[in-house]
């Protein structure tokens, strides 16, 4: 096949300005995650079943996040600053793993690089700017796709609207925020929680 030089010169015309804008789409991003460093917001978390289960999210950098489902639901799911525990009231169940290793981990902790691990995916409307984040050297962690909307009233010029998270058993996992607030104070108490292994028992 003959490659025309021409042909090369428009391809490498198109190609370079879309790196460079997916790098600067990147590094806000980045910046709003460095820039918010709190935030509340209300939650609709839906299942690979399609069940959909509503709450409030608390969040404080680094490490640490609250999931407080709606009246009735035996769940918890609470972030330390560094261990991520997930809670079930009703069978008196701990699990335990570190933030780090979960793919929420790219939300609490402001100070990685994510254009080492993230990727901009298309989403066809300029004021809709959609990253993937995945390590491919530890695919044990899942995968996470953020949805932002432009705002420039919200840090870093960005409103984090939700995510899709894929765990490494292919279980996903879809939550939208709506109602969110930024860098608001938080008390380290949000994220302590009575453990149901334990009477009375807290952490």
């Amino acid at each position: 096949m003959i490659i025309r030089p021409l042909a090369v010169a428009a391809a490498l015309t198109v190609t370079l300005p879309a790196t460079a804008q997916q790098q600067g789409t990147l590094a806000q991003v980045q910046q709003h995650l460095r820039a918010a460093q709190t935030m509340t917001a209300a939650f609709a978390q839906t299942d690979r079943a399609g069940k959909t289960l509503t709450g409030t999210l608390t969040l404080k950098k680094p490490g640490k996040v609250r999931f407080q489902y709606e009246k009735g639901v035996p769940l918890l799911i609470v972030g330390d600053g560094s261990s991520l525990w997930f809670i079930d009231y009703s069978v008196k169940q701990v699990s335990r793993w570190p933030v780090k290793n979960s793919p929420l981990g790219i939300l609490l902790n402001p100070d990685q690089d994510i254009s080492r691990f993230a990727k901009v995916i298309p989403t066809g409307n300029p004021d809709v700017v959609s990253i993937e984040a995945h390590d491919p050297k530890r695919p044990e962690y899942g995968r996470l796709t953020m949805v932002f909307a432009r705002n420039a009233a919200a840090p870093g010029g960005l409103m984090l609207q939700g995510w899709v998270a894929l765990d490494s058993q292919n279980n996903r996992t879809t939550v939208r925020l709506t109602n969110q607030r930024f860098n608001a104070p938080v008390s380290d108490g949000a994220f302590r929680w009575n453990d149901p292994r334990n009477r009375g028992g807290r952490r």
